[in-house]
């Protein structure tokens, strides 16, 4: 795979006198998580809203009637993890990318009878949900946060030595 950059290029690999050239590939699947060479997650995107849409799918089939606390139970333990598995290494960054998911999350909300005549917006205030972008964001700002820490840490702990 060439990653940043598009010119002409083989690899060979060589074993005693005998050389093969390897293929070039263009996407390649690692943990469950599609690493393209354009670094685009667009691919990723659409393979975490369609397992999260066959849970949704399930869901509907055995479910007529969800309750609030129901539902939450079902979204947090089947459908939100399919959507944010691994997001911190793909998180999407292109618009149609991220609307691809929320558009998922938008329709897992509907799920709840007592909340369909109510807008997006209000559905996740009721439910007492962010949407999956703020939840990113949100995790990110952890992470940084964790990182500095470890930071601060390591340089106290070494002017204290």
């Amino acid at each position: 795979m060439h990653i940043g950059h598009s010119f002409p290029t083989s690899y060979c690999m060589t074993d005693g006198a005998r050389r093969t050239v390897l293929e070039t590939v263009w996407e390649e699947v690692d943990l469950g998580v599609i690493v393209r060479s354009d670094l685009k997650s667009t691919s990723q995107c659409n393979k975490a809203a369609a397992a999260a849409r066959k849970i949704i799918g399930m869901v509907r089939r055995n479910f007529r009637k969800l309750d609030v606390e129901d539902f939450l139970l079902i979204y947090k333990t089947y459908i939100r993890p399919r959507l944010e598995f691994c997001v911190h290494s793909w998180s999407p960054y292109l618009s149609k990318d991220i609307e691809t998911l929320e558009r998922v999350q938008r329709t897992v909300t509907r799920l709840v009878p007592q909340l369909r005549k109510f807008s997006y917006e209000e559905r996740l205030q009721k439910l007492r949900l962010t949407t999956l972008k703020d939840r990113r964001q949100c995790g990110n700002m952890i992470e940084v946060f964790k990182l500095l820490e470890e930071l601060k840490m390591s340089t106290t702990t070494s002017s204290s030595h």
